[in-house]
């Protein structure tokens, strides 16, 4: 629903005949969100006063009832950006389903895509109650289980995730669905929704999540935001679903007013100013503007992947050096390992070091040799030329021999100081416990997040620092401008190949970057005796 160029999408459809407003009920509620305590920052021990829209919600879902005075919302769907204080009212939430919902013996579950995410509205609905004596009083704590107890009314409140398959058989009285974009499949929501609360009088779900990284379009959470954009947009009567929306979904991103229609606590619990910072990165990385309209603008993606770093870098950063300038010296392999499809490369990366003020890179490539002419034509490059220039080696068959790479290695053994040998642990396990034989250190690097975004940002910035250089080899130039990134919730990168339109373009190989960043991961620790104070200097890159 767009209204004046607005995307602030808010619906609530009351049941017809048989419903009514009551103000007791709203109110019960509000005062008890508002009893408890922030937990967050500067506002710590101040009281939990609702935000106008926070209010609404409590409102509008506490105080509709039916002729008995029983709820008739059961399902509360709130998509909203990060930092607009989500966790502290799903803890207000839990809370008030735990102590004061009249619930004898109920059952209030937090579930996540994991133990860590569930905890975090747990862990802030702890928080509260030991700044309320009352609730503190009357509640028994289990924190190895992630679980707190009224003992009043034997109502416990406990956290769930989807690591933890065996959730059959509950009887929920409350459910506070956190971060639903999160989840891997839809297996935890089925079993948390499918029965689980039949036995209830007013069960309830709370869902309050980010928009989903979902381009595809297949998510549990994508399935949910069509059901509650359609309530909203009047396309379903369903009185049992309370669906807010708050997002920018136009491309004038960069409009402040636009910031405050998708984020409702602006210059309340998020500053104008944490916007703005992360406006001026989205706005000189594609990588950032994909993740400022997911984050910032609760815009759910319609593509997958963005583009690393402008190839004028890597042509900007050629060295004028032989490879025998380095003979001797210590440096990192990195291994890029395949059999048929992608080429298969290494890297040596050479940390500055006595007599190597900088950083250097070099390469080496293989192909097999019976598919090439087939990948020429179908990949769009030159195998053969670059073969004929030594940056590539066929080898013969229809897979990759890994023989040849092994002598290659050990060629280089006899030339270079090899401290380790870094490659991905899932592939070629036989060729890498050879190199182990053959005495050299061999580290696995597995291809996640976590391992891969600090050996890329480090390369950016020698790159963009003039502090590192390579061969000037048109295979891993080619790599390097077929690179893109995808990137998580956390600001967290990997590579991935280049994007074509919502899906990779196999024809795309960045085999020779691969292996870079592979030896980066371990190469960027390097310390040598003589150089140790100095190789930690900012101005070294390091």
């Amino acid at each position: 629903m767009k209204r004046f160029g607005l995307f602030i999408l808010f619906f609530l459809f009351l049941l017809g005949g048989g419903s009514m407003f009551s103000e007791a009920h709203a109110q019960r509620a509000i005062t008890f969100f508002e009893s408890l305590k922030h937990t967050k920052g500067r506002f710590y021990g101040q009281p939990f006063k609702l935000l106008d829209w926070e209010k609404q919600i409590v409102r509008d879902v506490y105080g509709t009832v039916d002729e008995r005075g029983k709820r008739i919302i059961k399902y509360v769907y709130i998509e909203i950006p990060k930092k607009n204080g989500k966790s502290e009212l799903a803890a207000a939430a839990g809370l008030y389903h735990t102590f004061a919902d009249r619930e004898i013996n109920g059952e209030v579950y937090g579930c996540a895509a994991d133990r860590s995410q569930a905890s975090i509205v747990f862990d802030v609905a702890v928080d509260m109650i030991d700044q309320v004596p009352a609730l503190k009083k009357r509640t028994k704590l289990q924190l190895s289980k992630k679980r707190l107890i009224d003992k009043v009314t034997g109502t416990f409140y406990q956290v769930l995730s989807a690591e933890a398959y065996t959730k059959h058989g509950l009887n929920l009285s409350a459910c506070i669905f956190d971060e639903l974009h999160a989840q891997p499949n839809r297996d935890l929501w089925d079993v948390m929704t499918f029965g689980a609360g039949d036995a209830r009088e007013q069960p309830i779900w709370w869902i309050i999540t980010t928009a989903g990284d979902d381009p595809d379009r297949v998510s549990i959470c994508w399935e949910q935001h069509e059901y509650a954009r359609r309530i909203i947009a009047g396309e379903i009567v369903d009185p049992t679903w309370y669906a807010v929306i708050y997002s920018y979904d136009g491309d004038d991103i960069y409009n402040e007013e636009n910031w405050k229609k998708a984020n409702p606590s602006l210059g309340v619990t998020i500053q104008i100013d944490t916007i703005r910072e992360a406006a001026m990165k989205a706005k000189e990385r594609p990588a950032d503007e994909r993740l400022f309209r997911w984050l910032r603008l609760n815009q759910w993606p319609t593509y997958k992947l963005t583009s690393w770093l402008p190839l004028e870098l890597f042509h900007s950063t050629n060295g004028s050096w032989g490879r025998a300038e380095m003979i001797g010296m210590d440096c990192y392999m990195g291994l890029d390992l395949s059999s048929t499809t992608d080429l298969t490369a290494l890297a040596l990366v050479f940390p500055p070091q006595p007599g190597l003020s900088e950083w250097r890179v070099i390469w080496e490539g293989w192909i097999p040799e019976e598919n090439m002419q087939d990948r020429i034509r179908r990949d769009k490059v030159p195998y053969d030329q670059w073969a004929a220039q030594g940056w590539i080696t066929p080898t013969p068959g229809n897979v990759v021999d890994y023989t040849r790479i092994r002598d290659k290695i050990l060629e280089f053994k006899a030339l270079y100081n090899i401290k380790e040998v870094d490659a991905d642990p899932a592939f070629a396990t036989m060729l890498l416990q050879e190199l182990q034989q053959e005495g050299l250190t061999v580290v696995g690097i597995p291809q996640t997040f976590v391992q891969l975004t600090d050996p890329m940002n480090q390369i950016e910035v020698l790159l963009k620092e003039k502090k590192i250089s390579h061969e000037p080899n048109p295979v891993a130039a080619w790599c390097f401008g077929n690179t893109s990134i995808a990137k998580n919730g956390s600001g967290l990168i990997k590579y991935v190949k280049e994007n074509k339109g919502k899906s990779l373009d196999r024809t795309k190989r960045i085999d020779y970057v691969a292996a870079w960043v592979i030896a980066m991961a371990r190469a960027r620790y390097y310390q040598n005796e003589d150089l140790s104070a100095k190789i930690l200097d900012p101005e070294w890159g390091m």
